[in-house]
């Protein structure tokens, strides 16, 4: 079907802010009737989220204070792309430095789009395998818990209301499909560091 008739043009655009980590926009737009509107978003240079299991079958999370929320929140290892980054090269480095295990196998398993009304964030959805537990090497001022829980636990707390973080609850969206056969991963084995 042709989307013209839901198209938005922008007209102009201004940076409202420009921060260490995030860029605020404020555009004005044609809409599909000819009429203006203003937009206001964030660009953002995309991330990526890690669902690490092991050869147990535990998955590898985190518990992390966000700031915004003001809560400990429950997540799989993720983090943001630095410039000219390759996603696979950030989930590498990202579940390394925050939990300390390397994966001798790896696939893509999509993407997602965590808030399309005001950002431009992607976060690439990545399983990795075959782990192996060392040295993590946490970024200055970043404090965070690794722990390991069963796939029904974790089910278990999106269901109550536990764990409400939009990539993890995607995350195990995408483990429950694999898991019961519905979807597929193409598998890759990856070089250690």
């Amino acid at each position: 079907m042709p989307d013209s008739h839901l198209i938005e043009t922008r007209l102009g655009s201004e940076r409202v802010l420009k921060g260490h980590f995030l860029d605020v926009r404020r555009d004005v737009v044609r809409m599909p009737d000819g009429s203006e509107a203003t937009r206001e978003y964030v660009i953002h240079p995309g991330a990526v989220m890690i669902v690490a299991q092991r050869d147990d079958g535990q998955l590898v999370l985190e518990r992390q204070f966000r700031y915004p929320m003001q809560s400990v929140m429950i997540e799989f290892p993720a983090g943001k792309l630095d410039a000219g980054e390759s996603s696979l090269a950030c989930a590498r480095r990202e579940l390394l430095e925050e939990t300390g295990y390397t994966a001798r196998e790896w696939a893509k398993a999509g993407v997602l789009h965590p808030v399309i009304s005001y950002s431009t964030e992607f976060i690439d959805i990545w399983f990795a395998r075959g782990l192996s537990l060392g040295h993590r090497e946490l970024d200055d001022g970043e404090f965070l818990d690794v722990f390991t829980a069963t796939p029904a636990s974790v089910l278990a707390w999106c269901a109550d209301g536990s764990l409400t973080d939009a990539k993890t609850l995607t995350g195990m969206l995408w483990l429950q499909n694999v898991m019961s056969g519905a979807w597929t991963l193409n598998w890759e084995p990856v070089a250690s560091p």
